[in-house]
């Protein structure tokens, strides 16, 4: 059964998730498995983001708790991708937004008018 949000409670939720996304290494993480194929382990987002391990663990758990990241366990290693589209397109859209502030450039909405 899905829950009911009250007006608040929901928009409680949608700001609980933008602090979530207001991390560095959250958002490094994120935006490496977004350029991922396949899923990845620790070690591969470690070494690619340039961070800790036990940061990078830590981080992860933040994300899989918020299902913004899924994880399945292979063997003995537990590899991890984006797990909500939704979440890429608001990443990939904020990720554009930031380019067309730092090239000083209209956004195309602003371009048209």
């Amino acid at each position: 059964m899905q829950k009911k949000f009250s007006n608040t409670d929901f928009l409680t939720e949608i700001a609980t998730i933008y602090k979530i996304l207001g991390n560095v290494t959250r958002l490094k993480i994120l935006y490496f498995l977004m350029t991922q194929a396949n899923p990845v382990n620790v070690s591969t987002i470690v070494q690619n983001i340039h961070s800790e391990q036990p940061i990078v663990s830590k981080q992860l758990g933040i994300l899989y708790h918020y299902q913004l990241v899924d994880r399945q366990r292979q063997g003995v290693q537990i590899l991890y991708q984006v797990s909500d589209p939704h979440i890429v397109e608001l990443l990939a859209d904020m990720f554009n937004h930031v380019q067309h502030e730092i090239k000083g450039q209209a956004h195309p909405f602003n371009a048209k008018n």
